[in-house]
């Protein structure tokens, strides 16, 4: 029998706050962490509607000075898989654990590249100069020697590396396991998104930019963050007298290869991601308390969901809650999925529905069972996460809780 895979410890910095406790009361609270920020200092009379972090937390036992010397996504990454370690009781006495390490990055070089290019471009020309990749500098400030590898699926980025992490512990390959998703929004990713016409437009109020499933979203909202996770086998979480936020029950994970950035027209690919998902975790769609949809806010993006999710839970779908926890996060790119990841752990430990703030007026072409404004009070057992990326990268977490 495949051993059961718990989540034991959590590090995140998102634009809702860090840490487990702070972002479940705002989650829950219906809480939007965007605001107008000055994002482009080429004109500083124009702001921009992102959902930022205002400030990454200091590891437990870092020296502020050295933990700041670190760029910035070095930063978000560090703390949060130093905190996740630190929240699973694993901070130290762990020498002879294979703990791996699996991230989705984004934006890894391209704030560094940014910068270079206004300075002449050296590192161009001078890539040996490059510093040691994000996963690397992990190892190396963590001490870990595990295997260790970082995936890049666009905003699926997340889920694929909770999912190989997941095969990983099944296969004995490590003891534990980090894993999750971090990104940052820099001037050329917002600009590249703007130029594609992804984002809202909308610049009456940044708390209503980012409305998923509402018959007047416009495009999406930029946001930055991240969440990190240990994984470790059941038995061995036991032994050592961990607790879990929950089980990591199922993933399922497809291409659909459509278009680079318009989501497929078919919602066959996806949806069968939903239920490769399910059937792995050995749960049919009836038993799904919860979905965490990827909806982003685009006209077209959720529409597709909308028709994957009608396709995947079939008749379930009439009753199964569903909501965009983007409505208050934005769209966290390569950190998106795990972040909702950790929204679906704060579901179960609560026995709560996240809300989609914004919903002021559903799209009848989004036929589902929303969770609109507030949180909800709800058994939750099994919860679903979809994460569908650029270029038509699939994934479907489920989450079970832990018995």
């Amino acid at each position: 029998m495949t051993q059961r895979i718990w989540m034991t410890g959590v590090g995140a910095a998102t634009p809702l706050g860090s840490g487990f406790a702070t972002f479940a009361e705002n989650l829950l609270g219906g809480k939007s962490g965007v605001a107008a920020h000055q994002l482009l200092p080429q004109d500083p009379s124009q702001r921009q509607f992102i959902a930022a972090v205002d400030e990454i937390p200091v590891p437990p036992g870092w020296a502020e000075a050295d933990f700041r010397r670190y760029k910035r996504l070095e930063q978000l990454t560090l703390s949060c898989t130093a905190r996740a370690l630190d929240d699973a009781g694993l901070a130290d006495g762990r020498d002879d654990l294979r703990i791996g390490v699996v991230l989705g990055l984004g934006a890894e070089y391209l704030r560094i590249w940014e910068l270079d290019m206004l300075a002449g471009g050296n590192r161009v020309y001078t890539p040996d100069q490059d510093l040691l990749s994000v996963v690397h500098l992990i190892q190396r400030e963590l001490g870990l020697n595990g295997p260790a590898v970082s995936v890049a699926a666009a905003c699926a980025s997340g889920g694929y590396a909770l999912g190989v992490a997941r095969r990983w512990l099944q296969l004995g390959w490590v003891d534990a396991c980090l894993a999750g998703g971090c990104d940052l929004i820099t001037p050329m990713s917002y600009g590249g998104f703007y130029n594609l016409r992804a984002l809202s437009r909308r610049d009456d109020s940044p708390t209503l930019a980012s409305r998923p499933f509402d018959r007047a979203r416009d495009g999406f909202v930029m946001g930055e963050g991240g969440s990190v996770f240990v994984l470790e086998g059941e038995a061995a979480a036991r032994r050592r007298g961990a607790s879990a936020y929950a089980e990591f029950a199922g993933f399922g994970a497809t291409s659909d290869a459509s278009h680079m950035v318009i989501p497929s027209t078919e919602p066959q690919p996806a949806s069968r991601a939903v239920r490769l998902a399910l059937d792995d975790a050995g749960v049919n769609p009836d038993d799904v308390d919860y979905v965490n949809a990827h909806a982003a806010g685009t006209t077209v993006g959720d529409r597709a969901e909308a028709r994957v999710l009608q396709l995947a839970l079939g008749d379930a779908v009439a009753r199964v809650p569903v909501s965009s926890t983007k409505s208050m996060t934005g769209h966290l790119l390569s950190g998106a999925a795990a972040v909702e990841a950790l929204a679906c752990l704060v579901a179960i430990r609560h026995q709560a529905l996240p809300p989609t703030v914004n919903l002021d007026d559903p799209d009848p072409e989004c036929d589902l069972q929303h969770v609109p404004h507030c949180a909800r009070p709800a058994s939750v057992r099994v919860v679903a996460s979809n994460s569908f990326g650029f270029g038509g990268s699939n994934t479907c977490l489920v989450f079970r809780k832990a018995a």
